[in-house]
């Protein structure tokens, strides 16, 4: 018999959005190429600019989400949809997910006495002083400093099956955009710095989302913010101090999460900021 379409969903009937929103991320992409030269610049750059922020938006949300909570039930749905948003975001997505966790592992925590951090992604590994890195550079630089390598050699040995996967994204990513660019090279060479723009500005909402964050005490690991309208669209991604308070929770329950410990939180003195983190260069921020 088969199953319900409902149960295909590992958590909350609540993921189809994210779902049907990376679908239809997917389809904006593939939009932008073969209609390129249809398109007007009027349009191709103010596109273009949504493209780049779009990209962000869904590494930090819908990508972000599937990480810690996998929309589907059946495994081979989430290789799919892994699938889907690596060819989508132009990056492997199983790699990330390695990468996200270590992440969590160290919490944006400060370099040891050989400089090196826990956490990969930490705004303070190329900070100088115990301070953290200059926004800008983090923001502009993350690119080209982050080395998967080992992280990836760690996955070879604990999880095989997934490391060959990460090979298939990225030969199916490359195999598809090499197709897009024979299609229209001319579209594929315009999009590609507001591709690095989008993976910066996802590096640049990563810095806000833990700076002024207390590396020594979980409760206060991350930055939030509760602009309604900046987690309607991010999927509850501002609540960022209770997501790395609890990183297994379902998006959907951050909320509520964040009025049950609220009192804890400021009198452990959780930062928050009034605006979405990819804007957090507009507050100012007093130093450590």
């Amino acid at each position: 018999m088969a199953r319900p379409a409902y149960r295909l969903l590992a958590y909350s009937l609540w993921d189809l959005i994210p779902i049907a929103m990376a679908l239809a991320h997917f389809a904006f992409v593939l939009w932008l190429v073969l209609d390129f030269h249809a398109l007007s610049w009027w349009v191709i750059l103010p596109a273009a600019l949504l493209y780049a922020v779009s990209l962000s938006w869904s590494i930090n949300s819908i990508s972000h989400n599937q990480i810690h909570n996998a929309y589907f039930t059946p495994g081979w749905m989430n290789r799919g949809f892994d699938l889907l948003l690596s060819v989508t975001i132009g990056f492997s997505q199983t790699l990330y997910r390695d990468i996200h966790n270590r992440h969590h592992r160290g919490n944006s925590d400060l370099p040891d006495a050989n400089g090196k951090t826990v956490d990969p992604l930490s705004i303070y590994l190329h900070g100088k002083d115990g301070q953290p890195d200059n926004p800008w550079a983090y923001t502009f630089l993350s690119f080209f400093r982050d080395d998967p390598k080992e992280i990836y050699q760690e996955m070879q040995r604990k999880r095989p099956d997934d490391a060959r996967w990460v090979k298939v994204e990225i030969g199916v990513t490359v195999a598809f955009y090499l197709a897009l660019a024979l299609y229209d090279w001319h579209a594929v060479l315009v999009l590609l710095p507001f591709w690095y723009l989008g993976q910066s500005l996802s590096s640049l909402n990563g810095y806000y989302e833990h700076l002024g964050g207390n590396p020594d005490l979980p409760i206060a690991w991350g930055v939030s913010s509760y602009s309604p309208l900046y987690n309607l669209i991010w999927m509850n991604n501002g609540y960022h101090a209770e997501h790395h308070y609890r990183p297994k929770m379902h998006w959907t329950k951050v909320k509520a999460f964040h009025r049950e410990i609220r009192e804890q939180q400021r009198a452990a003195g959780v930062k928050v900021i009034p605006v979405s983190h990819g804007l957090g260069f507009l507050v100012s921020h007093r130093k450590a």
